[in-house]
């Protein structure tokens, strides 16, 4: 967790306007939100919000947010993120209101490791369906990444979310019986295309059978 306290302006003017006068300050408009109480705009700068994503933790960083001005010092979550489709750079973030001795949900990605035997020694494929767990759990425990170690899979072999590794009072949130990663043999796809060309050929013959009766 972050012991960093982000002093950060009330945004009292809003509007495309706002907004530029905002970039000229090297700031970009927030939110933050949660816990019931009403929402506060605030302005904070790209640049710390960046070194936050940058750490371990990302996104589910828990850091301290401070309105300038004021001594209140409230613990947050980057909620969501809103980046400039061409150059990628951030326009907005929603921070969420945290309380440290409530339990969140928050998305936590799933790392793989190791090289999967069927991979390996039997020329099948990793196909990686779910990237991202939802799990509950208090502020404080909030895994950076859950690792799954997918070594001893075989052609055929599946991992779901109910057989992955938790850390204790972390808690599954969702269908435990989704599918993280799975292995597939190229044997299976190989024999789709010659069946699929069989296929495509038929007609031809048909239509030559055709002509061969007007003669």
């Amino acid at each position: 967790m972050s012991q960093d306290v982000l002093v950060v302006p009330k945004r009292e003017k809003f509007g495309k306007a706002a907004i530029r006068d905002l970039k000229k300050q090297g700031m970009i408009p927030a939110v933050v939100y949660g816990l019931n109480e009403p929402p506060v705009a605030i302005a904070i700068s790209p640049k710390s919000v960046a070194r936050v994503l940058a750490t371990d933790a990302g996104m589910n960083s828990v850091m301290f947010l401070q309105r300038e001005g004021t001594d209140i010092q409230r613990h947050v979550i980057i909620k969501d993120l809103q980046r400039d489709p061409i150059t990628g750079r951030l326009r907005h973030v929603d921070f969420m209101r945290v309380d440290m001795s409530h339990k969140v949900r928050v998305k936590v990605p799933v790392r793989l490791t190791g090289t999967a035997i069927g991979v390996k020694s039997e020329g099948g494929v990793l196909d990686f369906a779910h990237r991202e767990i939802e799990v509950e759990c208090l502020p404080s425990l909030i895994p950076a990444h859950i690792d799954v170690d997918v070594t001893a899979l075989k052609v055929g072999d599946s991992l779901r979310f109910d057989q992955l590794s938790l850390i204790p009072n972390v808690t599954l949130v969702g269908d435990a019986h989704q599918v993280v990663c799975s292995i597939h043999g190229k044997a299976a796809e190989e024999e789709v295309a010659p069946a699929e060309a069989t296929g495509a050929a038929e007609p031809e013959v048909v239509k030559k059978g055709k002509k061969d009766e007007k003669k």
